[in-house]
């Protein structure tokens, strides 16, 4: 079998591959026997069906089963060993019907588009950002509040505050029959969307009564509405005037005091004094802020080496046609924009596996584990469990890592990890420590990479 590459230009080729009858018959000739020796015929026993039944029986099947596998194998292993880098799959230039009556020897064209070749230098001569959002004292303050909550106890209050809880008896004004009343009623007015109706609460004590409206302080969310009033969803889209709340009690949470106790509780063992305490904060706050950090620099480096080496010609002709191929709702008439919009995904899918070569970027199981274990920590920690056993967090990442599904998001996340990792090793990194604000505006200018 002669297998040939004419280049038709820098991005796209042909491939054609001549077929002489000795390339195939003997293994349409094994293929036969095989079906002879595994398939049952009426009239014969198994193993025992004539050769000249099976050529009429399944000879031209066979015959362009074989050829059509025996082409394309030809194509896949020039294309190996002559180390043609090429986009998507071969396409058959023309597809028609064999004529084995007629003819014995074939000649076959498959349409190629090129990759392109790609020179990216990565080393200690190119610098590339890095900006870190610096902790400051509100944050660390703001951490320690929620944090001495939740280890905090709960109290009786004489007059509302922040984040306390209001229990009495609600009742609808304005009917004088068939008023929604809602005995022991709960609310927290801090979860109010709306500041006004919130701002009706300041300063109330145990025996007042407050007028508010449960449709504004809800902003019409049927939902929270319902779960407020106790009442249908269909009676909470109708319900949208003023009720009275009659104060029973109010509770709020008295945070814990700062002791050796609450510090071990809050952040282990090892954490005893309140420089300790106040260090772990900071340090929370800034594993909190990482993800945040390595975003960006994800997102600017992509930006970089876009604009640095995406100037490349791609075969969109080619490619176009390939979109088609393997996509039910694209057509000629349609793929052009389709294409537009992946030139860029295409363009970094390339760049970033050249870059995953030349940095010899691998992902194994332990970086899966490691990746699956920082995960779950996190989930945990956002239900303020921040000291879970080694042993349960092992357990529950091996579990995620073992589901199909989120491993396959896991090995997704980690081979881009791995890969930005690699190109922060090789090149120069320029630290920034910058406020909260000056990060987000950084930010804002990537927000489409």
């Amino acid at each position: 079998m002669n297998v040939n590459l004419e280049k038709i230009n820098d991005t796209a080729g042909k491939l054609i591959v001549n077929v002489e009858e000795a390339d195939y018959k003997q293994k349409v000739a094994d293929e036969l026997k095989k079906i002879g020796r595994t398939h049952t015929l009426p009239g014969f026993r198994k193993g025992a069906v004539p050769k000249s039944i099976l050529e009429r029986r399944f000879g031209k099947e066979v015959t362009s089963d074989v050829i059509n596998r025996e082409v394309y194998d030809a194509v896949v292993k020039y294309l190996t060993d002559n180390k043609v880098d090429i986009l998507g799959e071969p396409i058959p230039a023309d597809v028609k019907e064999l004529d084995l009556d007629n003819q014995k020897d074939y000649t076959f064209e498959y349409e190629i588009g090129f990759a392109p070749k790609l020179e990216i230098k990565l080393d200690k001569d190119v610098t590339l950002p890095y900006y870190r959002i610096e902790v400051t004292n509100e944050m660390i303050e703001e951490q320690d509040r929620a944090i001495s909550a939740r280890f905090g106890s709960q109290e009786q209050l004489q007059a509302y505050a922040d984040r306390a809880l209001v229990k009495g008896t609600l009742k609808e004004l304005g009917k004088e029959e068939g008023a929604i009343v809602v005995e022991n009623a709960i609310l927290g007015p801090w979860t109010f969307k709306n500041k006004d109706q919130e701002a009706k609460f300041n300063d109330v004590k145990p025996g007042d009564t407050v007028v508010f409206n449960p449709y504004e302080a809800t902003e019409g969310n049927v939902a929270e509405l319902s779960s407020l009033l106790n009442v249908s969803r269909e009676q909470a889209e109708e319900t949208k005037g003023d009720f009275e709340l009659t104060i029973a009690e109010i509770t709020g949470i008295k945070p814990a005091e700062h002791n050796e106790e609450f510090f071990k509780q809050a952040f282990g063992a090892d954490c005893t004094t309140e420089e300790q305490y106040q260090e772990q904060i900071k340090k929370m706050i800034e594993s909190q802020l990482l993800p945040n950090s390595a975003a960006l620099f994800e997102r600017q480096t992509r930006a970089n080496l876009l604009e640095t080496y995406g100037n490349f010609e791609l075969p969109a002709e080619f490619l176009k046609k390939w979109f088609v191929r393997r996509n039910e709702g694209l057509t000629e008439e349609n793929v052009n924009e389709e294409y537009e919009k992946a030139v860029p995904s295409i363009k970094w899918e390339l760049i970033s596996g050249q870059i995953s070569r030349q940095l010899d970027v691998k992902v194994t199981e332990d970086d899966l584990l490691k990746y699956a274990t920082h995960l779950a920590a996190r989930q945990f920690a956002q239900y303020g469990m921040t000291n879970i056993d080694e042993d349960m967090l092992s357990g529950y990442a091996k579990n995620m890592i073992n589901d199909k599904n989120s491993r396959r998001y896991i090995i997704e996340a980690v081979t881009n990890a791995n890969l930005f990792e690699a190109i922060g090793n090789a090149v120069t990194i320029e630290d920034h420590t910058v406020s909260l604000d000056q990060f987000k505006a950084e930010a804002e200018k990537y927000q489409d990479q």
